[in-house]
């Protein structure tokens, strides 16, 4: 049994050399695009949105860059134009008031990227403000960007949830009347970490670092998307968000998942998966160790049934069942 990696494509390729070297046979196909807001000179571009005050009026007790759940008009219809500029300038903004807040909460590696790609010239994390993370893929990427790890607040590793939830629970003691927090995003995401922080006293402001968006797969993608709709029942979904798994449906219309298997890390994402289709799901601890468990159980069983059913004969590998249309290296067979 393959595994499919529907992360964006970036972090899906990187995810599967990680779970390669690690004995699982696993591709990208990836479900979700990440598109910038704005172009910027660097590595994969970066991109914002409003925020961090500027036209939004009074930060007095409120959630501001859109109220939580709402768009702004920078950022409609894509960053073309003026809306780029809007979306320049409220980034800039956002760097150069980013020591008045206490916490800047990214959500995700993506908004890490994006908003570090707009940095200006010299800019340095000030020590007086944190940066909370939901998980160590958005944690190793605040690192990378030169955040001392002294100003990192992520869940515990021992709670076995990596959302905001898990995150305010470590936010929670610290106490915000009256503090500022900037929360780092896509254009659209779940607004119930602003709405807690502000109901806990403090001025909340929204920043939209990208887009995420409805991918272009590229000739093999689609191929391989094909095979799997052929063969279902011979490929496994590793879901890493829900949008990801609404997207399936879009990108393979017509599509049958009953027979195939998902693995998500959080109820939210499992039950988007069994929302298209899906019934065999198996939610897994967050990180990827679980999952890496979980792959390797199912190769086995799977390598031990066609064991049974054909007898001794050569093949690969214990550990490392390719599908029939997708070879171990994880590139489509010709």
């Amino acid at each position: 049994m393959q595994l499919i990696v529907t992360r964006p494509r970036a972090q899906a390729l990187a995810a599967v050399q990680e779970l390669r070297d690690r004995g699982v046979d696993a591709v990208a196909l990836p479900l979700l695009g990440i598109e910038p807001l704005i172009a910027v000179p660097v590595d994969g571009g970066g991109a914002p949105r409003d925020a961090a005050g500027g036209a939004q009026g009074s930060a007095q007790g409120g959630v501001h860059g859109g109220a939580p759940g709402g768009t702004n008009r920078a950022t409609e219809g894509g960053a073309h134009g003026g809306a780029a500029d809007e979306a320049r300038a409220a980034l800039l903004s956002a760097w150069g008031r980013l020591r008045e807040y206490r916490l800047a909460m990214f959500v995700s590696a993506n908004a890490v990227v994006h908003f570090f790609a707009a940095a200006p010239l010299g800019a340095t994390w000030p020590t007086q403000t944190l940066a909370g993370s939901t998980g160590p893929g958005t944690t190793a990427a605040l690192l990378a960007a030169g955040v001392p790890a002294a100003c990192v607040r992520e869940p515990a590793a021992a709670g076995g949830r990596l959302d905001s939830e898990a995150l305010w629970l470590v936010l929670r003691p610290l106490g915000w009347q009256g503090a500022r927090a900037l929360i780092v995003r896509g254009e659209h995401g779940r607004d119930w970490l602003a709405e807690t922080l502000h109901g806990a006293g403090a001025h909340v402001d929204l920043l939209a670092a990208y887009r995420r968006t409805l991918p272009s797969l590229n000739a093999e993608e689609a191929a391989l998307l094909a095979a799997v709709q052929a063969h279902p029942a011979q490929f496994a979904w590793h879901f890493s968000s829900s949008e990801a798994a609404r997207h399936l449906p879009l990108l393979a219309p017509g599509g049958t998942w009953r027979a195939a298997r998902a693995y998500a890390s959080h109820e939210r994402i499992a039950q988007a998966a069994r929302d298209i289709g899906f019934a065999d799901v198996h939610l897994l601890v967050p990180g990827t160790q679980a999952l890496v468990r979980a792959c390797l159980a199912a190769q086995d069983s799977t390598a031990a049934s066609e064991g049974r059913a054909e007898g001794p004969s050569p093949g690969p590998s214990p550990g490392a069942v390719a599908g029939p249309y997708v070879d171990a290296s994880g590139r489509l067979a010709r």
